[in-house]
């Protein structure tokens, strides 16, 4: 009844940067309407989307292009304009609710934001980098985030050993109790 296709690729640019990009294709077999709004064809797109999102090696947004070749309302296109407001902005942890800040609700576009949730993941595919451990010792941003990277698992022993049964340093805080509010001094 309904096909989504969505697709990403990623480049390294000759200036350093990286460019991202996601593309949605929404099409339904059969002919419909939108009271209101139009009739589509079978197999015509109803939502078809593109995003290029530019990063530096530290996956900081340098640029953002979007464009809206079908979209079955008139008022869609304006949700464009507020995705410049990513620039600046870092894939990384806290990267959806990064999105929600600047496009949800109302602000954005529930299929441009969808397209914005899994870039991050294309983004740390596409740059190998993102992958080694950092210059301050910390392990790569994907450990202890799935199931085969486990922190205790077999492919982390073989893959960074450095960092099989590693543990997150404790922050001192938490260890003094300062931040309990039920003790007194």
């Amino acid at each position: 009844m309904h096909t989504r296709k969505v697709e990403y690729r990623g480049f390294e640019r000759d200036d350093g940067l990286w460019d991202i990009e996601g593309e949605l294709l929404d099409t339904k077999p059969h002919a419909f309407e939108i009271e209101g709004e139009g009739e589509w064809a079978p197999h015509e797109p109803i939502h078809h989307m593109h995003l290029r999102v530019t990063l530096d090696n530290n996956m900081v947004i340098r640029d953002v292009a979007v464009a809206m070749d079908a979209h079955p309302h008139a008022p869609c296109p304006q949700a464009m304009e507020p995705m410049q407001g990513l620039i600046g902005e870092t894939l990384g942890r806290g990267w959806r609710k990064t999105i929600e800040r600047h496009l949800g609700g109302i602000q954005g576009c529930t299929h441009l934001r969808e397209l914005l949730f899994n870039l991050a993941t294309a983004a740390f595919q596409t740059r190998s980098a993102s992958f080694a451990p950092t210059a301050d010792g910390r392990p790569p941003m994907h450990l202890g985030q799935c199931l085969a990277w486990d922190f205790n698992g077999p492919v982390v022993e073989k893959v960074y050993p450095m960092f099989f049964r590693w543990q997150p340093p404790e922050k001192h805080q938490a260890r003094s109790g300062a931040l309990d509010p039920q003790r007194t001094e």
